[in-house]
């Protein structure tokens, strides 16, 4: 099955998608725990996808230095999501205080990888190299999704590791 859509807008949904979940976790009325926990499975997928998928093509049109810190940004951020995912109390002073930094480390992230990556995808790469990414995006993705990816066990190996998101 070839996948709806173009690898640029399926990221940009993701980005959409955890702006939303962040709002939810910020608000008393929506079960935070639940959107917490999508977050941080769409998170981990989301960033290693890219990682996986994504970067390494759009790394022969962009500055080494713009791919390796937005790749230092998704460790940063698999950081603060672990902070919270350790948080024993939902809507704590601790938990607000931490999901403030995720919410931050998050928005810049994502306005950097837009203003550069994406850009860069949009302008270098032809519609068919981008079919080819979009189908290893949603499959890399989708196996991480089904595998739990952003349980806080993982996580918390990943960021001992230091391994990339």
């Amino acid at each position: 099955m070839t996948p709806p859509q173009d690898v640029v807008e399926l990221i940009l949904g993701d980005h959409r998608t955890m702006e939303d979940l962040l709002r939810l976790m910020r608000s008393v009325e929506a079960d935070r725990q639940a959107a917490l926990q999508e977050f941080a499975h769409l998170m981990i997928a989301h960033g290693e996808a890219e990682e996986s998928t994504v970067y390494p093509l759009l790394a022969q049109y962009e500055d080494t230095d713009t791919v390796e810190h937005i790749e230092a940004e998704h460790r940063e951020a698999a950081r603060v999501l672990l902070a919270l995912l350790e948080v024993p109390e939902v809507g704590s002073a601790e938990w607000d205080w931490r999901l403030k930094q995720l919410a931050a480390v998050t928005a810049r992230h994502f306005d950097e990888e837009e203003r550069s990556l994406l850009n860069t995808a949009c302008e270098t790469l032809t519609h068919h190299c981008r079919e080819e990414l979009t189908a290893g995006y949603v499959t890399a993705r989708g196996e991480l999704l089904r595998a739990g990816c952003g349980a806080v066990d993982n996580v918390r190996r990943m960021v001992q590791a230091g391994a990339p998101v």
